[in-house]
């Protein structure tokens, strides 16, 4: 079924994907450091409006940050067990978020590949699991057309915690343990 021609891509988003090449291209220490103030300074002279951000949903994660942080100086010596690195970046994914919890127990081990299954199988489950689930969430209860945000909440805690026990038990299966 063709719909016709793409719309053309505006000139605003060119822009801020020229900002977030620049961002990257500074988290790859490709370019210095300043560089990432244009991505502040450009929105703040020609777009304001793309400033505008759910300052919770930020809060909250640099909140699974600093957990991280701190589970880092509780957990001094290194992770050997893959069961062991994959259950603790499982779990650690459930209440501080799967990007961070895959940051600090890398700090701990070389078994990436236990740490990788962890963190992707704890994105299941807990609204904390994954920063996506918490931006599903904002947006569906925030959404004009909701009207039952507790079942909705209560069908996605259940969906995502079968996820992530059919999750940890592949990852059993899978790698003989």
């Amino acid at each position: 079924m063709d719909n016709g021609p793409l719309p053309p891509i505006q000139r605003s988003s060119w822009n801020c994907a020229l900002l977030l090449l620049l961002v990257l291209l500074t988290a790859l220490r490709l370019l210095p450091l300043w560089m990432t103030m244009l991505a502040l300074i450009c929105p703040l002279l020609f777009n304001r409006s793309a400033l505008r951000i759910d300052h919770a949903l930020l809060l909250s994660f640099f909140f699974f940050f600093g957990l991280a942080e701190n589970m880092r100086l509780l957990l001094s010596s290194e992770l050997a067990h893959s069961g062991h690195v994959f259950m603790l970046s499982a779990l650690a994914s459930q209440v501080m978020s799967n990007v961070p919890a895959t940051l600090l127990f890398a700090r701990f081990t070389d078994n990436w590949e236990a740490l990788l299954w962890g963190s992707n199988a704890g994105g299941f489950g807990s609204l904390f699991g994954s920063l996506a689930n918490l931006i599903a969430y904002r947006f569906y209860v925030n959404h004009p057309g909701t009207e039952d945000s507790g079942r909705f909440t209560i069908t996605f805690l259940l969906a995502g915690y079968a996820a992530f026990f059919i999750s940890v038990g592949l990852y059993f299966i899978i790698s003989g343990r």
